[in-house]
């Protein structure tokens, strides 16, 4: 029989997954990069620092997301809405290690601010999924609508002559569009104006500070 984890295992179990994430080695992804077949730009180095920069933004925007899952699935009900999120998480894993490839390629690093994002990322989802299911739920189809609408944009910032990152970041805005999908066919609850306009606000200035730290 499956042993029922307590409180503590579930602490210990978080503890270990944010380490991997923020501290542990490159992530394997289970689907291929979908830059993996794609050429080398012929990129100047502005290009190449602009590129490095979007991508890292993305990284930390999937640090983000683990955390987000992780503190949501602590704190979901329903086993379901859990198993949701979980599964959620390792595909969002997929987009942590393309994306992490992708800024070592560009020559770029990763944001040192990662341990301080996970971190507030942990206690929001924490924060969500303790105010009920469906309201997690909507707070994590929300987010990936957003996260859809900057990745858009990233689409429209990057070289038009590097396809190996425009090919990652459409394959995420699918996967991140799916998920929001997902979320709602599940039942979730359609959060207030303000709160989602304080989440646009939280993302602006992570993704502002990330370009440069």
């Amino acid at each position: 029989m499956e042993r029922e984890l307590s409180p503590l295992d579930s602490f210990i179990g978080a503890f270990d997954q944010a380490l991997r994430v923020v501290f542990g080695g490159p992530p394997v992804a289970e689907r291929p990069n979908p830059a993996a077949t794609l050429t080398e730009a012929p990129l100047d180095e502005r290009e190449r620092d602009h590129a490095g920069r979007l991508m890292r933004i993305n990284h930390t925007g999937e640090i983000c997301a683990q955390a987000l899952y992780q503190g949501q699935a602590l704190t979901a009900r329903d086993p379901a809405v859990r198993e949701r999120l979980q599964q959620s998480a390792r595909e969002e894993n997929d987009h942590l290690a393309w994306t992490a490839e992708r800024v070592q390629e560009l020559g770029g690093r990763l944001s040192y601010l990662n341990p301080f994002w996970y971190a507030g990322a942990l206690a929001i989802g924490m924060a969500a999924g303790i105010a009920g299911d469906r309201w997690s739920l909507g707070f994590l189809a929300e987010t990936e609508r957003q996260v859809v609408e900057h990745l858009n944009g990233h689409l429209a910032r990057l070289p038009a002559e590097d396809r190996k990152s425009l090919a990652i970041v459409e394959q995420m805005a699918r996967d991140e569009a799916s998920h929001a999908t997902v979320a709602i066919e599940s039942g979730a609850a359609e959060l207030p104006a303000p709160i989602k306009a304080l989440m646009r606000l939280s993302a602006k200035v992570m993704t502002t500070t990330t370009y440069w730290v």
